[in-house]
Order: structure tokens, then C-alpha cells, then sequence
């Protein structure tokens, strides 16, 4: 949670140093008070939703820049036809630990804690939540110890990163391909001790978990 924190603290400092702006100021634009936008500004404390907001509406830049993530500093809007631009407005999504065999994926008993994620990334239809990276086995696309933003779904397109469940206990990201009754999950990685998973789906269990939209890089 540390690193969220600092994270947070380093791209606030940031903006404020590129805005050319005054904690003083910040805090008489946004009806925060001095003292706790001090204590963002030194990692003591991490805003909460309201607050990030505010400053980042102050800031004029993203709020889910502001909160660490791998997104763009400046807003985003999508524009979709016929419809209102989307503000990239940060979403909580919960964090979840080791999946349990026999629990539904977004039962409490896995969910470690909550972060923020852009919702310009996600749709209405489906449900989000994160895993985080442990190893290599995928740095060419996604850093170790990363947060991945996984879209809740049971199939892929060839080709496309994933995260699925082997035989019920153990929890991957891998990129997908399926051939026939085979699946085959392959690792990203400059580590060349990192191998092609193949598994016949006759002979064991490969669930697909959902589909790996974003990450959250390795934070400053």
C-alpha cells in the first residue's frame, strides 16, 4: 500500500510542479485544507475518491494519473457516436490475493484490499478486478509485482493476455492460443527459463479467468 502512496505523493508533486502552482493556491481552488494537501505532498496520507477529484480537476490532469496508474497525465475523454464524452474517472476495484479452489473469484475471502482504476478502460457489462504479477514470466509486456486490471470473462481470442485458473488452485497470466483440445499459454518474458505451457483440456483443468486489460507498472 506504500508504494500507492508514494506513487500518489510523486505524481501530485509532479503536476503541481508543471501547473506552477502554489499549495496555498491548490488548496483555495479545491477547499482542501493546506495541511493535508502537505500531507499528500509528503506520502504521509493518500486522498481519498472526493479529494483526488478535486485536485486533479484543479490540476487539470487525469485522475487516474494522478493515482499512479500507466495512463496519460493530460484527461482523457472518449467520445463514442451518439453518446456524452466518458471522463476518465478512477474507479475502486478490488485487489485479490491467492484464488481459492471452490470460491467464486470475487468472493471476500480473496479480496486482499481495493485500488483505483480508469474507468475509460472499463465497461459497464462486465466486473474488474486486479492480480498482481509474481515472477517474470511476462516482463516483456507487464513488470514484475504489477497490478493487472482483469475484465471478468470465460473466453479469449487467440492471441490475447489473460489470466486463468489451472486445476482449480493455482492462478496465471499468460498469453492464450487454443488448438483444438489443446491449450496453450505462453509466457513474455527475456527469462529464457520460462517455457510454453501446453495442456490438454481432456486431462486437466484450464479456467479462463478474464481478460488482462491494463497494468499498473512498477511505481516510483
Amino acid at each position: 500500500m506504500k508504494d500507492i502512496i508514494d506513487s500518489f505523493s510523486n505524481r501530485l508533486n509532479e503536476a503541481i510542479r508543471k501547473r506552477n502552482i502554489k499549495p496555498i493556491e491548490l488548496s483555495e481552488k479545491t477547499g482542501i485544507d493546506k495541511s493535508k494537501i502537505s500531507s499528500y505532498m509528503s506520502g504521509r496520507y493518500k486522498a481519498k475518491q472526493d479529494g483526488v477529484y478535486l485536485l486533479a480537476q484543479a490540476l487539470n490532469v487525469s485522475e487516474a494519473w494522478l493515482m499512479g496508474l500507466d495512463v496519460p497525465m493530460e484527461k482523457v475523454q472518449r467520445i463514442e457516436s451518439n453518446a456524452f464524452p466518458t471522463l476518465d474517472v478512477p474507479i475502486e476495484v478490488p485487489v485479490l490475493g491467492k484464488i481459492s479452489a471452490g470460491l467464486p473469484i470475487l468472493a471476500v475471502e480473496n479480496i486482499e484490499r481495493y485500488e483505483f482504476a480508469p474507468s475509460t478502460y472499463m465497461k459497464s457489462d462486465y466486473e474488474y478486478f486486479y492480480l498482481q504479477v509474481q515472477g517474470d514470466s511476462m516482463n516483456l509486456k507487464i513488470p514484475e509485482n504489477s497490478l493487472v486490471l482483469i475484465q471478468k470473462q470465460d473466453t479469449l481470442e487467440n492471441g490475447e493476455i489473460g489470466a486463468f485458473l489451472i486445476d482449480d488452485e493455482d492462478a496465471t497470466i499468460k498469453k492464450y492460443r487454443q488448438d483444438g483440445n489443446f491449450v496453450i499459454l505462453e509466457p513474455m518474458s527475456n527469462n529464457p527459463s520460462h517455457i510454453t505451457q501446453i495442456y490438454n483440456i481432456k486431462e486437466r483443468s484450464v479456467k479462463i479467468i478474464g481478460k488482462a486489460v491494463i497494468h499498473i507498472g512498477q511505481l516510483n
